[in-house]
């Protein structure tokens, strides 16, 4: 809960709540963009002097009150914090932006009526659909799968295009072995939409893991040792220790493969390695290490 002392009503402020706080360039990382994470934030950029200011700056916290910490009201002094005004290209005041996921996700300039001024917060509080999926990944924390299914699926009926609940729901059936019914919500995700990066990873995951069923390192390990050339059992020990996330095993024993048959499977080997960059992340330096690798062998 955040309390702040709050300036007098001359300035155009009403009194404190537990929604309303001012910030500075000292606290507004946290008290805005980290707080964003949890919570949209709304950041009213505001000056003493500035009448506008002081008509709808009471009009920001009446609607904080009213919605009881859905979103919290920062309160910004453009005078004493201009840097952080030209930061954010504050060109007029009030300037009111809101904040969500870290984010600068909308703004305004000027004293609009209430009215507007609400459908502006309502447009940045959660959805229903966005509340089932919130309940659902808590139950997914604490190990709840067939409650987050539920709850995903609810989601999708509130909105069928929310990707977020669909990958989640193909995340909790996934857990559950539904690995078919999974993939097919996953694949549903489209390209270009960022969770579809996610829904990549959740794939490339459940391949591995389809392969892997029932498979046993030692008794792999036993048939490579006796002969080398054993590319089906090399592949399925790629795929066993892709999925236990023992990468740097897993895309050596892959690059294996590719160097002894190129074309194993339709080219599976070199696919299992892309997939496996997805997953790593393609910044992260094993990645690189390994596309060169890649290279290597197939050039």
């Amino acid at each position: 809960m955040i309390v702040d002392n709050m300036t007098d009503t001359v300035t155009g402020t009403i009194n404190p709540t537990p929604f309303v706080t001012n910030v500075n360039e000292q606290t507004f990382s946290s008290e805005v963009l980290e707080q964003s994470k949890s919570v949209p934030v709304v950041v009213d950029f505001w000056a003493d002097w500035c009448a506008p200011c002081r008509t709808l700056g009471p009009v920001l916290e009446r609607l904080a009150d009213e919605f009881k910490g859905a979103f919290i009201l920062a309160k910004l002094d453009v005078d004493q914090n201009q840097q952080l005004a030209r930061e954010y290209q504050v060109q007029g005041i009030p300037a009111v932006k809101a904040f969500f996921n870290g984010e600068l996700v909308n703004q305004f300039t000027g004293a609009l009526p209430e009215p507007q001024v609400r459908k502006f917060i309502q447009a940045l509080l959660p959805s229903t659909a966005d509340l089932y999926v919130k309940k659902a990944f808590e139950w997914e924390l604490n190990n709840q799968i067939l409650r987050a299914e539920a709850n995903y699926r609810a989601a999708l009926e509130e909105q069928s295009d929310h990707y977020v609940a669909m990958v989640g729901l193909g995340r909790a059936l996934l857990k559950q072995g539904k690995i078919e019914e999974g993939m097919e919500i996953l694949r549903s995700v489209p390209e270009g939409r960022k969770e579809r990066t996610a829904a990549d990873v959740l794939m490339a995951t459940a391949e591995f893991q389809r392969e892997a069923v029932e498979q046993n390192e030692p008794n792999l390990r036993a048939k490579i040792m006796a002969n080398s050339a054993d590319v089906p059992s090399r592949y399925s020990l790629a795929c066993l220790l892709a999925s236990q996330s023992r990468f740097i095993e897993a895309m050596d024993d892959f690059l294996e493969v590719i160097r002894r048959d190129r074309h194993y499977q339709n080219d599976a080997a070199r696919k299992s390695m892309l997939a496996l960059f997805t997953i790593i992340g393609e910044n992260q330096e094993i990645t690189h290490t390994y596309r060169r690798k890649l290279a290597n062998v197939l050039f």
